[in-house]
């Protein structure tokens, strides 16, 4: 999709631009040989990660994907099963890396509208190793749960889940792509919803608005494994304190995200007010507004607000996404409203 100054661009916290402050930073920023561990931003950006989440030690890469897919090599042998939610980022949008790149079989637990699997779902999916059956080898939880809508999962939620397994020996992983979202949602520190764990990986580059990067965190020995297979998937990095710097300034950001928050509760409440459209309110800043009443596909509705000058996506048949973050305010959220409108009724007509 092609911006303009006028375009509002919902389709994802992605598509934030680096303040002026980051773009000094990265300018500035003092830089060394990250594979040699000889970079000081990325040195310092990694301990301050992991002092973020409560983690004994971080590491910086290039993607949330990557970081996801590290761990699945970390926490997995080849011919395990990764056991994760249906819908999960993981398992619906990084391109089955986990067989790819891990030879790991999934196996899914449809947990609905509560985002995680019950402590008698999980039990349920997880497999012993014998002669026919390959063994569980990680349990894989999602926090915030992006196709879900954003849902912050209750901390309990996660801890009652990740107890089956770590009972069985099986570790957990956490897809916290925005579980700092969750936790200003859930009003508990991020170390909290990350305490049941034993990795998580969050975005730089989502809700905190830096240009470029994750953090994959957990215990000293999982970090430097991961170290490792950070470089065999190509993800060792360089001179990386210009993209580190500005994460720096990203982990600042947290607060600001309730903003984000409350705009996106303004947008849902006008699109769920339009004829034939159901917009729940959402726990964090995605917004998923249903179309099927209307008649309205999602596909029809995304070309449609992009002729208005409003970016989405579409997540399903009649299901389409609205994401707002830090280059979006009140008065952008009621200007989509209003865009969004005429996009549907024309669309009714």
């Amino acid at each position: 999709m092609e911006t303009d100054e006028d375009t509002i661009d919902l389709r994802s916290d992605t598509v934030t631009t680096p303040s002026a402050e980051m773009r000094e930073a990265a300018a500035t920023a003092e830089v060394g040989d990250d594979v040699y561990r000889d970079d000081p931003a990325v040195n310092e950006l990694e301990r301050r990660a992991a002092e973020a989440v409560g983690t004994e030690a971080a590491l910086y890469v290039p993607s949330g994907t990557m970081a996801n897919q590290i761990a699945v090599h970390v926490h997995t042998e080849p011919g395990q099963e990764l056991l994760l939610e249906r819908e999960s980022h993981i398992y619906r949008w990084e391109l089955a890396g986990a067989a790819k790149l891990s030879g790991a079989q999934t196996r899914t637990i449809d947990a609905g509208d509560r985002c995680v699997p019950t402590p008698k779902e999980v039990r349920e999916g997880l497999v012993s190793e014998d002669l026919h059956r390959p063994g569980t080898g990680l349990l894989s939880l999602e926090n915030t749960h992006n196709y879900r809508g954003g849902v912050a999962v209750p901390v309990e939620g996660i801890a009652a889940a990740a107890d089956v397994a770590r009972d069985a020996d099986v570790p957990v992983h956490l897809d916290g792509a925005r579980v700092f979202n969750a936790a200003v949602a859930l009003g508990v520190d991020a170390s909290d919803v990350v305490d049941p764990v034993d990795s998580v990986t969050f975005c730089l580059s989502k809700g905190l608005g830096a240009p470029v990067g994750s953090i994959l965190a957990g215990d000293e020995a999982f970090v430097e494994a991961a170290r490792r297979v950070r470089k065999l998937f190509g993800g060792g990095m360089r001179q990386a304190g210009m993209i580190a710097a500005p994460g720096l300034l990203a982990l600042e950001n947290v607060d600001r995200l309730a903003d984000d928050h409350a705009n996106a509760e303004r947008l849902a409440a006008g699109l769920d007010a339009l004829d034939g459209v159901d917009a729940p309110a959402p726990d964090t800043n995605i917004v998923v507004a249903h179309t099927e009443d209307a008649g309205i596909p999602a596909s029809d509705l995304v070309e449609a607000c992009k002729s208005a000058g409003v970016g989405c996506v579409e997540f399903d048949e009649h299901t389409t996404r609205f994401t707002t973050h830090l280059d979006v305010d009140e008065d952008d959220v009621d200007a989509a409203i209003d865009r969004i409108g005429d996009a549907v009724a024309m669309l009714s007509a």
